[in-house]
């Protein structure tokens, strides 16, 4: 199923990664109409003006509120769910607008497309759903669950639910990037812990592979690209080489590496030529898929720090002054 002529309808679409797929949507497939779905009506503004295109279609609205989902979802074809409360502090200072948003926001979207017979949904989650430390994360590894799992409210026919999970995205707000280029003006760049390493995508490939996994999608699946590693420390020196490092202690809900795929989804997974498909657990009616990738060891682990693709000195620089 191509995007092209077909209705989308995007939550979160004036976030961050909303408008860079947007664009990049606009620019090389033409649906018949993508719907932005946000809470931001100066956003929704700034982002109208700035595209000026007729197939762009604004919803005001709330994944909180499902009657207004259910307008916004009335003739869709695709749903990509990309809102959520995303701030780690945020979240564990607002724990229960947390859970709303990411829990609860999550199930409206689940059912209203199911009773809307959207034909695929796919939900972007992130790493820090993995072995959550911070309730961010616990909210988006729930999320994943219901997700994936949903499919057993379809019955096998009508709409199909999967997720794509991902690392960090390169200059996306908070982003360490732009941090960094801010802190060099003092000389001083502050890190964490020195030992950090961290996966990174672009936007573009985060875009691309989320396409990718529209189109090919049976249900139940999380998919989990392959994507390189980087240590903070070599992208501190990358930003600035003439600035002190000064090392501030880790941060609560933070963690050292991160990790994508657990030895414990290992069982349930294959091996693609660019991403690892994890099956769900539990398999009700998406079970139906034959698998062309290779199985995994029971004790594989996808983590930043034994990851077998690293970012080079020179692929740093490049990426920094795209940002």
């Amino acid at each position: 199923m191509s995007i092209e002529g077909k209705v989308i309808l995007l939550t979160g679409g004036t976030g961050s990664f909303g408008q860079n797929f947007s664009k990049y949507i606009l620019k090389n497939q033409r649906p018949v109409s993508l719907r932005i779905f946000s809470r931001d009506e100066l956003k929704q503004h700034e982002m109208r003006q700035k595209f000026e295109d007729d197939t762009l279609r604004f919803f005001i609205g709330d994944v909180r509120d499902k009657e207004r989902l259910y307008r916004a979802m009335h003739g869709v074809d695709i749903v990509i769910h990309a809102a959520a409360l995303k701030q780690v502090p945020s979240c564990e200072y607002n724990p229960f607008e947390a859970v709303k948003t990411n829990i609860i926001g999550a199930e409206n979207v689940i059912n209203t497309a199911i009773d809307c017979n959207v034909g695929k949904v796919l939900a972007i989650s992130t790493d820090k759903a993995v072995s959550p430390i911070n309730l961010y994360g616990a909210t988006k590894l729930c999320a994943e669950k219901m997700f994936v799992q949903s499919n057993f409210y379809t019955g096998g026919e009508g709409t199909k639910i999967s997720c794509v999970r991902y690392g960090n995205v390169i200059g996306s707000r908070g982003s360490v990037v732009p941090f960094f280029k801010e802190q060099r003006t003092q000389k001083v760049l502050t890190v964490t812990d020195k030992r950090m390493t961290r996966f990174w995508i672009t936007y573009e490939q985060a875009i691309k592979f989320v396409i990718e996994c529209v189109d090919s999608m049976i249900g139940g699946e999380v998919f989990v690209p392959k994507i390189p590693s980087m240590k903070i420390m070599d992208l501190a020196k990358a930003i600035g080489p003439e600035c002190e490092i000064k090392e501030i202690g880790i941060r609560q809900g933070e963690k050292i590496h991160e990790v994508l795929v657990t030895h414990e989804e290992a069982r349930n997974a294959y091996e693609y030529d660019n991403y690892f498909l994890i099956e769900p657990g539990y398999k009700g009616p998406q079970a139906g898929r034959t698998n062309q990738g290779s199985e995994l060891n029971d004790d594989f682990v996808y983590s930043s720090d034994n990851n077998e693709s690293w970012l080079s000195d020179d692929e740093l620089n490049d990426l920094i002054k795209d940002v």
